[in-house]
């Protein structure tokens, strides 16, 4: 099923402020927070939603990409994949507070969702050709991941009872004063290692190879990211993996440029070619193309051969070839060559009004050359 609009989902126009998706965000999260929804099944899909919708156009170089490429831009999974203790830890600080669940203020209670952090994302970078960008490809790439080692156990931090915050209050003329800081014993997972295996470092973490197949959408671009959820580094004490981000980098084409979603290509003619008319092969993304050179034909000229470019990242639509006539102007001449031509350049057919002609000149030049 085709995913719905982030825009649409949240209620905004695409001209959205951050303030504005923040805002529109934390209202639907709170309309649809399962707790508060124990007898709609749906509640919990929309809660969801909301969330995936929200890490996307909260994040200016995601948005961006999305305004550009839609839901083809994200990469693989689109948004947020999370579960619910992911959402309740990514997203909570726009409810406020820290530490614990960030909707207890609204619903009462202690989930036992907060405490789970996000490890670190990994960024690595893939060459495509111009084939492979044209009809997309899938690549297996080894990520070297740094992951909870085997027989690494964890316990609940004493020094901050599993919040992963200190919390100090201090009495001021104004009242207690609540300031909340990272735990310095567990660095803010909530918990320290219990056991582990001998040559395990104190995060419990080792590095892992890996090899990930990476689906690559045809239309892709210099410089574009894409995102794979769940595919970066774990976190030490337990949570969940951060992101894999996949930037690409096109590799050039011997013959072929690419221009947006158009390919060009410069063809060079010599004068008796381009003057006659001829049938030249061309190169092209899906291999040969044979096409016609009508008799006149100018230099600077530029042929079309549709849908013969990239296609829109989108699906919607495909680009053109585009083919620039170039006439070669020959260097050097033998004595021959220029007493022909001097004998041609007094033809009114060398003049460049186009009403001038003269009977005979294309025999002439096809003798010529």
């Amino acid at each position: 099923m085709a995913k719905r609009d982030y825009y649409e989902i949240l209620g905004l126009s695409r001209s959205a402020t951050p303030e504005e998706i923040k805002k529109a965000y934390r209202k639907i999260a709170i309309k649809y927070h399962p707790d508060k929804n124990p007898d709609d099944p749906t509640a919990e899909d929309k809660f969801k939603e909301a969330a995936e919708a929200y890490e996307v156009l909260s994040n200016p170089d995601k948005r961006q990409r999305y305004d550009q490429f839609g839901h083809a831009g994200m990469g693989n999974g689109g948004g947020f994949s999370g579960n619910m203790d992911d959402i309740f830890s990514q997203f909570g600080d726009i409810f406020g507070g820290g530490g614990g669940n960030p909707f207890e203020s609204f619903f009462g209670g202690g989930g036992g969702r907060g405490g789970r952090r996000k490890g670190s994302n990994l960024r690595i970078k893939i060459k495509l050709t111009l084939d492979e960008i044209a009809a997309g490809v899938e690549k297996k790439v080894k990520v070297k991941r740094l992951v909870v080692a085997e027989g690494v156990t964890y316990k609940t931090c004493q020094t901050c009872g599993g919040s992963g915050q200190i919390r100090k209050v201090v009495n001021t003329m104004l009242g207690q004063m609540v300031s909340a800081n990272t735990c310095h014993t567990c660095h803010g997972s909530g918990k320290v290692i219990d056991q582990k295996p001998t040559g395990v470092d104190n995060t419990g973490l080792e590095q892992k190879e890996e090899i990930i197949s990476i689906r690559i959408p045809a239309g892709v671009a210099e410089g574009m990211q894409l995102s794979m959820s769940g595919k970066g580094n774990e976190p030490p004490g337990g949570g969940y993996p951060g992101d894999l981000l996949i930037v690409i980098e096109e590799q050039e084409h011997e013959e072929l440029k690419r221009e947006g979603n158009n390919v060009a290509y410069d063809l060079y003619l010599n004068f008796a070619d381009a003057a006659l008319g001829t049938s030249v092969e061309v190169p092209t993304i899906d291999g040969k193309a044979k096409i016609k050179i009508e008799p006149g034909t100018q230099s600077g000229k530029v042929l079309r051969l549709r849908g013969k470019g990239i296609k829109n990242i989108n699906g919607y639509e495909t680009g053109d070839q585009l083919i620039q006539i170039n006439v070669w102007t020959p260097q050097q001449l033998t004595r021959e060559e220029r007493e022909l031509l001097e004998k041609l350049r007094e033809s009114p057919n060398f003049d460049p009004t186009p009403d001038k002609k003269e009977k005979g000149f294309f025999d002439r030049m096809r003798e010529f050359f």
